[in-house]
C-alpha cells in the first residue's frame, strides 16, 4: 500500500496552553470504522472463546482438536479463516484510530501530546486490571505498550510504510525470542495443571495460577509485538491514503486491496494451512503464513468497506455499529461472561465444553450485546468503559447521558 506524497500535514502541533480536545461528535463519526471494529470483535471473540477460555491456550500446540466431526470442521474453519486475521483487523483499526486522533489535534491546532500519553496510560490501566484480575489473555496492555512506541510515527510522513515493512521483517526474523517454556513437556504439564485449577478452583485458586502463567502469556505476545507494532503503523499509513474518507469504499486503493487481499490472501492461507494439501516452503514456510494472513485480513476490511457504500448492505451492517462504538465495554464484558462460564467460581465447564457448543455460546453472546449496545447508546452517549476512558483522557468527566 503506498501513501501519497501529497498527503501531508503542515499545520503545526498545538502547545499546552491550546484548548483540550474534546471526544468526536456523532455527526463527525466513521460509522464504517465502527462496523469494522463491531466485526473484528466477534472474530476476536471466537477466537479466544475456542482456544484460550474453553481450554488452555497452550493446547494449540499439540495439534487439531479432538471431538466430534463438526467439532473439528468448526475448529479447522476459524483456524483457517479467522484465528490471526481478526487479530491482524483489530491491530491495524488501533492504529487507524491514532491517527485520526492525532489528525484532529493538527487540524485545530490544539495540544497533543498530554491528551495521548493520558489516553495510552489510562488504557495501560485497564488492560492491566484486565490482565491480572479477570483474564491474562488480554490484549489491552500490549496495546497500550506499542501505541506509546508507535507515537513517533505520527509526526513523519515518509516513515510509515518502511517502518511497518521492518518491523514485519524483525517479527519473521530466527531472533532469540524467550520461549513460554523449556520443553514440550512442561508443557504439557502446565496444561493438565490448568485443566484441574481453572475448572475447580475457587476465586483465589484461579487468580493464583493466572498470576502464575503470566511470563509464558507475556513470552507469547512479545513474539508478537513487532507484528502489532507494524499493523499500527500500517494502520496510520491506510488512513493517511484516504482510505477512511468519506466514501472511501469506492476509492481505487480500498477497491484493489479488496481484490488482491481476498485472492492472494486467500489462496496463500490455503495453501500455508495445509488446506490445499501439505505444501511445505521450507524457511519460507513461516513468513508466507504472515504475509498470507495480513493480506487476507486487510481484503476481509477492504470488502466491507466497499460494501458499505451500497445502501442495502450498509443498513444492515450498521446493526453493528453500535457494538463497535462501545467496543471496549464490550471486550471486557465477554471477559467477564466467559471467566463465569468457564472457571471454577462459576459454572467450572473449562476443558469440558465442546467447540460446537462455544461457538452457539460465543454467537449468543455476540447478538446480546449488538442488542445491549444499541439499547444503552439511546440513552447515554458512551459505553461505561470508554466513558471511563475519555474522562481521564480529557482530564475532566464527559456528558455521559445522551441528549
Amino acid at each position: 500500500m503506498q501513501i501519497p506524497s501529497i498527503v501531508r500535514i503542515d499545520v503545526p502541533v498545538g502547545t499546552a496552553s491550546s484548548p483540550p480536545l474534546g471526544p468526536v461528535a456523532e455527526d463527525e463519526r466513521l460509522a464504517a470504522l465502527d462496523v469494522l471494529r463491531a466485526l473484528a470483535l466477534l472474530g476476536v471473540l471466537l477466537v479466544n472463546l475456542l482456544t484460550e477460555f474453553r481450554v488452555s491456550v497452550f493446547e494449540q500446540f499439540f495439534g487439531p482438536t479432538s471431538g466430534s466431526q463438526l467439532d473439528r470442521a468448526i475448529d479447522r474453519f476459524v483456524k483457517v479463516a479467522i484465528e490471526f486475521k481478526a487479530f491482524i483487523l483489530f491491530s491495524f483499526l488501533f492504529g487507524v484510530g491514532l491517527a485520526i486522533q492525532f489528525d484532529r489535534a493538527r487540524r485545530s491546532r490544539r495540544a497533543f501530546g498530554a491528551h495521548v500519553v493520558r489516553r495510552l496510560a489510562a488504557l495501560l490501566g485497564i488492560g492491566l486490571a484486565h490482565l491480572v484480575l479477570v483474564w491474562n489473555g488480554d490484549i489491552l496492555t500490549e496495546y497500550a505498550i506499542a501505541g506509546f512506541l508507535a507515537l513517533p510515527l505520527l509526526w513523519s510522513e515518509r516513515a510509515v510504510l518502511p517502518t511497518a515493512l521492518l518491523l514485519f521483517a524483525v517479527r519473521l526474523a530466527p531472533l532469540p525470542f524467550p520461549e513460554p517454556f523449556r520443553s514440550r513437556e512442561a508443557m504439557r504439564a502446565h496444561i493438565e495443571l490448568a485443566n484441574a485449577l481453572y475448572a475447580h478452583g475457587s476465586f483465589g485458586t484461579v487468580e493464583a495460577f493466572r498470576i502464575r502463567e503470566l511470563p509464558a502469556i507475556l513470552a507469547l505476545l512479545l513474539n508478537v509485538l513487532p507484528r502489532t507494532l507494524g499493523l499500527f503503523a500500517l494502520g496510520i499509513g491506510a488512513y493517511r491514503a484516504g482510505a477512511f474518507a468519506r466514501e472511501g469504499g469506492r476509492s481505487p486503493l480500498v477497491r484493489t486491496t479488496a481484490v488482491v487481499g481476498l485472492f492472494a490472501g486467500g489462496m496463500g492461507t490455503l495453501v500455508t494451512t495445509g488446506v490445499l494439501g501439505d505444501v511445505s516452503l521450507g524457511a519460507w514456510d513461516s513468513f508466507a503464513f504472515d504475509v498470507a494472513a495480513i493480506a487476507l485480513a486487510l481484503g476481509y476490511g477492504a470488502l466491507l468497506l466497499v460494501a458499505y457504500e451500497r445502501r442495502p448492505a450498509r443498513r444492515v451492517l450498521d446493526l453493528f455499529a453500535p457494538l463497535g462504538r462501545m467496543a471496549l465495554t464490550n471486550y471486557l464484558m465477554q471477559s467477564l461472561v466467559f471467566g463465569l462460564v468457564f472457571y471454577g467460581y462459576g459454572l467450572g465447564r473449562f476443558g469440558a465444553m465442546s467447540v460446537t457448543h462455544a461457538l452457539l455460546l460465543g454467537l449468543g453472546v455476540y447478538a446480546a450485546q449488538v442488542a445491549a449496545s444499541a439499547w444503552w447508546l439511546h440513552r447515554f452517549r458512551f459505553g461505561p468503559v470508554e466513558w471511563l476512558w475519555r474522562s481521564a483522557t480529557y482530564a475532566a468527566w464527559q456528558p455521559f447521558r445522551s441528549r
